[in-house]
């Protein structure tokens, strides 16, 4: 289905049941859900699909090992069963990892050893396996890397890993074989009003310039940490509800971090866990959480972040990173809902809240990757109600995600699944397309051509950032192949010469928020004085 056609589709198809606007994991998710159910769904993203939050996430489906220390067990146990849908549902983009907690006080073994067994009974049959406490030999073995100077021992427990924005492309693409519509680079300017109630959106073509009315029985506000500037579209009156903060990771090459068991560290000078784990051969190691007034498109990390994140490093692993080191620092913005007068977004609750307007708007936000889901359910039997539409009831509990059949492939391909087999026809096409794109770099040149054939890629950051994730595991990497990918591109979907440089130019300033330039080399502090 290309990009042509789905405009067609606006224009000849509707009216719709639902519009649905925001292409990130929510948006996609509820999408799935309506059309799943057989209600006649639009998509519209205002970039790319999972431009935002959704790509820039710590790449783990997890129950969430922080909220069970703030007592809040329902959505804990919400989040471990939806943990064990996704496994079920695609497994060739989700395995099981290994997580190991160093202990370096005496207590620690016990008291996180029974935290993290509720945390595996709480699963129930859709867990992995049980927590288990090991020694200090046995961490040691297991990450040769930790700091072994005060290290008594650990506790090993396990949860899931993802690609987010290979699962963001297959739930697109999901979505589409089950009948849906759905367009990147469609930013909503407007909502369409019938007397007081919303009855559709306008929207604008920023490739085209085409601006269209679409009209709907009712429209999603899926926006994420832009949901209030839709719902003042709604209503100018309307009261913020988003309290969004920042976070950012950085990534470093597998020295740091051999073998394949991640790290959690129970216990930062911000009260959060610090992760370290091994994904697509390197390491990716964070999060902070910083509150923040504005919300940019494509957010930087603050050198106070960097510091953070390279200090604790420097505590916690024989090996300190230092900035030199870095191959890739991204950063997302997190949807918080407001609590009242909390200052600490580290404190507020990842329950996702769903609100209807007086005129209809529904909006859904807050909530987390691995519920997304559940998040989806709960708004579409909101929509179908609002709407009037017949009631239907709700199937993505057992709703296999596309190229689930080939879940135990091994190799480069795996994260395409069953659509792996028709890539490799594709690449076998020109010998060329059968190359590295870089040295440095896991991904071949007829990905690329994949990409804008197959996925909606429409620029050389939909393809380098997200597509294919080498803006986030080698930065610098990423900018040497900037002309290719765009000839590529261009060659595909039939952009000309000027399109090309325009494009290699605007990667060239959207990556460099990815390099990290600076020369100051956080001061670790000595074991001795750490407080944990």
């Amino acid at each position: 289905m290309t990009r042509n056609e789905m405009l067609e589709r606006i224009q000849t198809q509707g009216p719709w049941d639902l519009v649905i606007v925001g292409g990130g994991a929510t948006g996609i998710g509820a999408a799935i859900d309506a059309v799943s159910r057989g209600y006649k769904t639009l998509l519209l993203e205002a970039v790319d699909y999972g431009k935002g939050t959704s790509s820039r996430s710590t790449k783990l489906v997890h129950g969430g090992v922080r909220y069970l220390a703030q007592g809040n067990i329902a959505l804990v146990r919400d989040a471990l069963h939806e943990r064990g849908l996704l496994r079920r549902n695609a497994p060739h983009l989700v395995h099981d990892l290994p997580f190991v907690v160093p202990a370096y006080n005496w207590w620690y073994q016990p008291f996180y050893g029974t935290g993290l067994l509720l945390y595996s009974v709480l699963a129930g049959k859709l867990g992995i396996k049980f927590s288990r406490l090991i020694s200090r030999d046995k961490a040691l073995q297991l990450v040769p890397t930790l700091e072994p100077e005060g290290l008594r021992g650990g506790v090993v427990y396990y949860d899931g890993q993802f690609d987010d924005t290979r699962l963001i492309v297959t739930m697109l693409r999901t979505f589409l074989d089950y009948g849906g519509t759905a367009l990147n680079y469609m930013p909503v300017t407007g909502l369409v009003k019938k007397g007081e109630r919303v009855a559709g959106v306008h929207a604008h073509d920023t490739e085209t310039g085409q601006e269209f009315e679409i009209v709907a029985r009712a429209v999603i506000n899926a926006t994420g940490v832009f949901a209030d500037t839709l719902r003042r579209k709604d209503d100018a009156q309307a009261s913020k509800i988003l309290a969004p903060s920042q976070g950012i990771h950085i990534v470093l090459d597998r020295s740091f971090l051999p073998g394949d068991h991640a790290i959690m560290i129970p216990r930062t000078d911000d009260g959060r866990v610090l992760f370290a784990i091994p994904w697509h051969d390197c390491v990716v190691a964070g999060t902070t959480d910083t509150p923040i007034d504005d919300i940019p498109l494509e957010p930087r990390p603050m050198q106070e972040e960097i510091d953070f994140i390279l200090s604790h490093m420097a505590r916690y692993f024989s090996k300190d990173p230092s900035p030199e080191d870095v191959l890739s620092v991204f950063t997302g913005l997190r949807p918080l809902v407001k609590a009242g007068d909390s200052a600490n977004t580290a404190a507020l609750s990842r329950d996702h809240t769903l609100l209807v307007s007086p005129s209809g708007l529904i909006t859904i936000t807050g909530g987390k990757w691995t519920t997304y889901r559940h998040m989806a359910e709960d708004t579409i039997n909101k929509a179908a109600e609002v709407a009037g539409l017949p009631n239907k009831p709700c199937v993505t509990e057992n709703l296999k995600l596309r190229g689930w059949q080939l879940a135990n492939a091994e190799g480069p391909f795996r994260v395409y699944g069953a659509d792996a087999v028709q890539l490799k026809q594709l690449m076998a096409e020109k010998p060329e397309w059968q190359e590295l794109l870089h040295p440095d770099l896991p991904y071949f040149v007829g990905e690329v051509v994949w990409a804008a054939r197959y996925e909606m890629a429409r620029t050389v950051e939909d393809v380098l950032s997200r597509r294919l994730r080498a803006l986030l595991l080698n930065a610098r990497a990423s900018q040497e192949v900037a002309p290719r990918v765009a000839a590529l591109i261009a060659a595909e979907l039939g952009f000309d010469k000027a399109w090309q440089e325009a494009q290699v130019q605007a990667y060239q300033e959207i990556s460099d928020v990815y390099v990290l330039k600076s020369n100051k080399v956080p001061k670790a502090v000595p074991q001795s004085t750490v407080t944990v």
